[in-house]
């Protein structure tokens, strides 16, 4: 059996791991400890879970469940071609700030074991598959904490209540924004943020969102490609220069990011804004096919 790990991300509130196993059902199965609470999202192929005498079959789609201290067992008897899972270890901290019910009741809802493929889960699974692969807006450590919060709903059967946006609340989400965009050059994550608005990452970002309807990462991005449009229009310094001094830490990364946003690269942006109205006027025309 062959387990390649690899570390994604490392925080405060969450670290993410992805997983590549090749065991098939010729590998002995043995007994395994969660280290702590974690959901793991399985992307692709299938395995047994055993846990406090329950067998499960995971699919693409299924989630994971993990309670600090529990063992358990993955088996691979009917399934020969391997799986792959993109893990989710949440800090006690965060666990606690995502709530539902009693503490009893908290216990009971990290030790379901495993949750089937369902759509309000797999929705969430898959875009933070593409936060893990830079091809969203949305950071990995958001995408994580929505995938937990979704799964806590599903599996409790109540929605969590929705943040109260009072003045002051309100105040300091946009206060918050003032500082992103002040410091979007510098590199900032959700804990950052969150710490420099006096609140944990979960209601930080839950607040942010709802008082204006962005996460804190999509506000950052955002605010990042302003200021590089900007650059582009007023300024002849090289790409690779300008996506570095807006914050970017690649420039494969800045190019595709700005694609995606504006529909041209950053050096046709550039020429656009230099007189070259082709560019746009055949952006358009492919838009009204």
């Amino acid at each position: 059996m062959q387990m390649v790990t690899t570390t994604v991300l490392r925080s405060g509130s969450i670290s993410v791991t992805d997983y590549r196993c090749s065991a098939g059902p010729a590998d002995k199965p043995f007994v395994e400890l969660h280290p702590g609470f974690s959901v793991s999202y399985v992307r692709k192929g299938s395995f047994g879970y055993r846990f406090q005498g329950k067998s499960f079959e995971l699919v693409a789609g299924s989630i994971l469940v993990g309670h600090p201290g529990d063992e358990f067992m993955c088996t691979h008897d009917h399934h020969v071609c391997g799986d792959e899972c993109l893990s989710f270890q949440l800090a006690p901290a965060l666990v606690e700030t995502i709530g539902q019910g009693s503490k009893n009741r908290q216990t009971e809802i990290w030790r379901a074991g495993c949750v089937p493929p369902l759509p309000e889960l797999m929705v969430v699974g898959e875009l933070a598959q593409a936060a893990a692969e830079g091809t969203s807006d949305i950071s990995l450590d958001e995408a994580g904490m929505l995938l937990a919060a979704r799964f806590v709903t599903v599996v409790s059967g109540r929605k969590l209540k929705p943040p109260e946006a009072r003045a002051y609340d309100r105040r300091r989400a946009v206060e918050a924004a003032l500082w992103l965009d002040t410091h979007s050059r510098e590199p900032i994550d959700l804990e950052s943020a969150a710490r420099h608005a006096g609140l944990s990452p979960f209601h930080f970002l839950r607040l942010f969102a709802k008082v204006l309807g962005v996460t804190p990462h999509q506000y950052l991005l955002r605010s990042r490609l302003r200021h590089a449009a900007r650059l582009l229009t007023d300024d002849a310094r090289p790409i690779t220069d300008v996506a570095f001094d807006v914050g970017f830490a690649d420039l494969s990364n800045f190019v595709r990011t700005f694609h995606r946003a504006a529909g041209v690269s950053p050096r046709g942006f550039r020429r656009a804004a230099k007189g070259d109205r082709k560019i746009f006027q055949d952006r358009l025309a492919a838009l009204s096919l």
